[in-house]
């Protein structure tokens, strides 16, 4: 029984020993792991390229792992075809495109990844080729466009408005909208300019039915607008998107 009792008290020495040992290994290497990650990695530095097969399309600048500096995508060829400058991975500055051969093309002026000011396009030999208003992400009504010669370019086409008059029959009116040019392509809105900007979230898209544009309005028990705003969406000759407003006056004050 003696010996009994020895040995466990031996035994429990050995485990209480053993233990110590454990719970001290255990701080250390708890100590280890937070001396070598008190450092945090901070991102690649410098000029990453990117490939599609052998041929160079985008090389990026980078400074912690975000876009800082010059980005740069290529033509098949090699040839640049777009700079982006970015701060702290924000496009600002002016974006540059280019023509194949080299000639700026277009600019456009970013603020905080957003397009914010005037766009500026270019013919290949230099000369000025349209202006086109941005502000905050939004089109403008500002907007010119230059033939080859430099000269302004323009009229552009109108609106066009016919009233099919049914109030004294069903109580019913039908606003048909076109162009004056009728081989124009265009989109309808109804809004109007918000501090100059066309916003798009703003104005309702007018739904074109069997190739025709047109806003029914029907007699209510409550007084309605005395007009309603109109912005076209047109397709320049040049390939922009030109916008013209119109007001409209109703004939009656009780449609909507």
């Amino acid at each position: 029984m003696k010996i009994f009792s020895g040995s466990l008290v031996i035994i429990l020495s050995l485990l209480f020993i053993s233990a110590c040992n454990g719970k001290g290994g255990s701080r250390k290497d708890s100590r280890t792991v937070n001396d070598t990650t008190a450092v945090p990695d901070t991102g690649f530095t410098g000029i990453k390229q990117y490939r599609s097969g052998n041929k160079l399309v985008k090389e990026v600048t980078f400074a912690n792992g975000v876009r800082e500096g010059l980005m740069k995508s290529f033509y098949m060829g090699g040839q640049v075809y777009q700079t982006f400058w970015y701060e702290n991975g924000l496009r600002e500055d002016s974006v540059r495109w280019y023509y194949l051969e080299g000639q700026l093309f277009r600019t456009t002026p970013y603020k905080h990844d957003t397009i914010d000011g005037i766009q500026k396009q270019f013919y290949r030999n230099g000369k000025l080729k349209a202006k086109i208003g941005y502000s905050k992400g939004m089109r403008t009504r500002f907007f010119q466009e230059f033939t080859a010669d430099g000269k302004l370019f323009g009229p552009y086409p109108e609106i066009t408005v016919t009233i099919q008059d049914n109030y004294r029959k069903n109580g019913a009116c039908i606003i048909n909208l076109g162009l004056s040019d009728k081989d124009i392509e265009v989109k309808f809105f109804r809004g109007n300019f918000i501090n100059e900007r066309f916003d798009t979230t703003m104005c309702k898209y007018i739904k074109p039915s069997n190739g025709k544009s047109y806003i029914y309005m029907k007699k209510t028990a409550k007084p309605g607008p005395d007009h309603i705003d109109i912005i076209a969406s047109m397709t320049t000759l040049f390939g922009n998107k030109y916008l013209e407003y119109k007001k409209i006056d109703l004939p009656y004050k009780d449609l909507n």
